[in-house]
């Protein structure tokens, strides 16, 4: 499978074009980790470094993520804010909003968002994952960027996964790669410009209503301790909201899983 062509992408981007630099590689350590580099060599925002395949490609948790190009869509986009990191909180949740908007608009039916960075795909009465977002945030003296790894299933994966997963062919979409980029693309810039303007909290509504596991009953595994109760989504600055019998807790830290308890349908594992 050829790569991705910038020259073919520039026409699917329309006049969002100018916004993004693309480059394709056949291979790479970690699309997160060229573009960090060319980041801090002074690449523009909107830079975009798309892989073929990943030696070390790096999800949540520092789990890995592997990808070629038939079975995946693995790509790194760079983006800059004024101040602090402080100020970004939520935006994992903000480009779930954005990843997810392209793929249902693209033609992917029951696609949901996990709190922190998973993208959902609905289906037979369960969950598998479709797709992994990591955002790493670095300052300087321009403020603070953003570099927004995304990992895409295009086929559903095969081997021993620690988790459910699938990909755009079992959902019956299967679109040319560079028009999945392209959509996915124009959706986070659209996404990334709300956020900036207004945080999470411009985006929040969108993200409730994509909540796989909205007012269901779950189940928080954490580090130290468990935590059970109804989620209620996440609060405007991208904080899970549980309820539990001692009130509502905010959860902070994205090393948690989520699972629904006996009380909800009691087969999600996503």
């Amino acid at each position: 499978m050829a790569l991705i062509d910038p020259v073919l992408l520039k026409p699917r981007l329309g006049a969002l074009a100018g916004r993004f630099d693309v480059d394709a590689l056949d291979e790479c350590d970690s699309t997160n980790s060229e573009l960090m580099r060319r980041a801090d060599r002074g690449a523009p925002a909107g830079t975009v470094i798309v892989a073929d395949r990943q030696r070390a490609g790096r999800g949540r948790r520092g789990r890995s993520w592997l990808s070629s190009p038939e079975a995946s869509l693995t790509f790194s986009l760079l983006w800059r804010f004024p101040g602090s990191p402080t100020r970004l909180s939520g935006l994992s949740l903000a480009v779930g909003v954005g990843l997810a908007r392209a793929l249902g608009g693209l033609g992917a039916p029951g696609v949901r968002l996990k709190w922190p960075n998973d993208v959902l795909l609905a289906t037979n009465g369960d969950f598998a994952k479709l797709a992994g977002i990591l955002v790493e945030l670095a300052s300087d003296r321009r403020g603070t960027q953003a570099i927004i790894g995304i990992g895409l299933n295009l086929l559903p994966p095969t081997g021993d996964l620690p988790q459910p997963a699938s990909g755009l062919s079992a959902a019956g979409v299967r679109v040319e790669r560079h028009d999945i980029l392209a959509a996915i693309l124009a959706e986070l810039a659209a996404a990334l410009d709300t956020f900036a303007a207004l945080g999470f909290a411009g985006l929040r509504d969108d993200w409730q209503a994509l909540h796989a596991w909205q007012g269901e009953s779950v189940r928080i595994q954490g580090e130290e301790a468990d935590l059970a109760g109804r989620c209620l989504g996440a609060d405007p600055d991208g904080a899970l909201l549980l309820e539990t019998g001692k009130g509502i807790e905010r959860i902070f830290s994205g090393d948690v899983s989520l699972r629904r308890t006996a009380g909800g349908d009691g087969t999600s594992h996503a």
